[in-house]
């Protein structure tokens, strides 16, 4: 006890200096594990840059920035999509607006068939007579069924899109338009207003058929074909069937490829068409003769008129998520 006393400095200060060598023995292995620690994650992130370094494709070097092109592509690819949303602006209900009432519904049905009506005269189409577009079932109602006004609504402004593509072609007649049934109202219509078919949904859109059946000339079908690719809203023809519509000669109720009521119809448009009020007569095409030198055959244009059974989709995009 007595050195202690004598030596208290040296003893306090060897007790500190092993305190703090404990300290730093305790910093150092603690240090250490750290050391070790981030080492091993260092060589799993250095694994990890070579796995993906390795894949193809890949992030790029300093050469090539991938990721960077990457961002570029995607940035390219909203531009196409935006562009392609030009091409497929929703076609406006009849009436719009929504919350449809059936007194609104009807006046604008009307309104609508007669516009359409005054338009085909317009054109020079030929419609049957009171054509009401496939909408016999509800040209006569006043009241509709519940909750089929807007989806009825929404038909009635793509019928009247898709007929103003065929009058600006100038069809020869417009025959027939079917839709799909969206009211029980159309159960009581007509078999010939309808497709025995519903629209269909995917990830992108949704579907709406139509068919419409014409006749014309292949410059009128051309027409139609180039009305509904330059058309601001989504139409997509599915199918087409092209048939003669009536042998050369006269028209009868026997023409092959056309019922009673065609046959009726389609010498008054062409006729009207024409200018020939007594019999039917296809235009005729001046004669092109291939030579003039001895025996040479003449090259005659004769063309004919044509059936044409056109499945037009309507594509309406759905919002986006």
């Amino acid at each position: 006890m007595s050195w202690i006393k004598r030596n208290l400095f040296f003893v306090i200060g060897t007790v500190v200096a092993v305190t703090l060598l404990g300290l730093a023995g305790w910093y150092l292995y603690s240090e250490w594990n750290l050391n070790n620690e981030n080492s091993a994650k260092l060589e799993a992130a250095y694994a990890e840059l070579t796995r993906i370094s390795s894949e193809q494709p890949n992030p790029g070097n300093e050469k090539t920035d991938n990721i960077k092109n990457a961002r570029e592509f995607v940035m390219q690819v909203r531009a196409v999509i935006n562009r392609a949303h030009n091409y497929f602006k929703p076609i406006a209900a009849i009436p719009g607006g929504g919350n449809v009432s059936s007194e609104g519904f009807a006046a604008a049905l009307r309104r609508t068939v007669d516009e359409l009506t005054r338009a085909a005269a317009n054109a020079s189409v030929t419609l049957q007579p009171k054509y009401d577009f496939s909408f016999a079932a509800q040209r006569p109602l006043v009241k509709f069924a519940p909750g089929s006004l807007d989806p009825l609504a929404a038909q009635l402004g793509e019928v009247k899109a898709i007929c103003e593509v065929l009058f600006k072609a100038k069809v020869n007649m417009l025959y027939n338009l079917r839709r799909v049934r969206v009211s029980p109202d159309d159960l009581s219509g007509p078999q010939s207003d309808y497709l025995e078919t519903t629209s269909v949904t995917n990830e992108l859109a949704v579907l709406v058929p139509y068919e419409v059946t014409f006749y014309g000339f292949s410059a009128e079908l051309a027409g139609v074909l180039a009305g509904f690719a330059n058309s601001p809203h989504g139409f997509i023809v599915t199918t087409l069937n092209i048939e003669p519509a009536v042998p050369t000669g006269s028209l009868g109720t026997d023409a092959p490829g056309m019922t009673t009521a065609e046959a009726a119809y389609a010498p008054m448009n062409i006729n009207a068409r024409y200018g020939n009020p007594t019999a039917y007569a296809p235009p005729q095409p001046a004669a092109a003769t291939a030579g003039t030198g001895k025996g040479g055959p003449p090259v005659m244009l004769d063309e004919k008129q044509l059936k044409v059974t056109m499945g037009v989709s309507v594509v309406k995009l759905l919002p986006k998520k």
